[in-house]
């Protein structure tokens, strides 16, 4: 999994401004500072890149908690977004694993920011289930 840090291993993120640091057994944190790419024409992060970047924290910390060999294949996504981003943005991403069966994994993000109180605000949330592939026994 430490190859995977930095862009998670998919160059669309960090084109998109996202950076993995850190992971353990069924989580994953990155920090997300939106490039122009990220964005729509007024300047706002856009609602699709929102999920893209959901999808893949939560993919990621997915694959942190199988064994190697095993895979996961996201099923549903949804997410909601609460506040607005712009590029530039100081953002944080956390992707958890809630539940883990022998086939399924369900899985939330969140992206947050520092609010004016100096408290983190959630900016955006997901929840999503993914398809877990299981190595076959030898």
């Amino acid at each position: 999994m430490d190859r995977s840090l930095g862009d998670g291993g998919m160059p669309l993120l960090g084109s998109l401004g996202v950076n993995f640091s850190a992971y353990g057994e069924g989580w994953v944190e990155a920090a997300w500072s939106p490039t122009e790419l990220a964005t729509n024409p007024l300047g706002g992060v856009h609602g699709g890149v929102f999920g893209v970047v959901h999808d893949a924290a939560m993919n990621f910390a997915t694959n942190s908690a199988l064994e190697s060999g095993d895979r996961a294949t996201t099923l549903e996504v949804s997410y909601q977004i609460m506040r607005p981003a712009a590029a530039d943005d100081a953002l944080r991403l956390h992707g958890e694993v809630i539940r883990i069966t022998r086939q399924v994994a369900y899985v939330e993000s969140t992206v947050s920011k520092t609010g004016d109180s100096g408290e983190p605000e959630i900016v955006s949330r997901a929840t999503a289930t993914f398809l877990l592939r299981r190595k076959t026994a030898e």
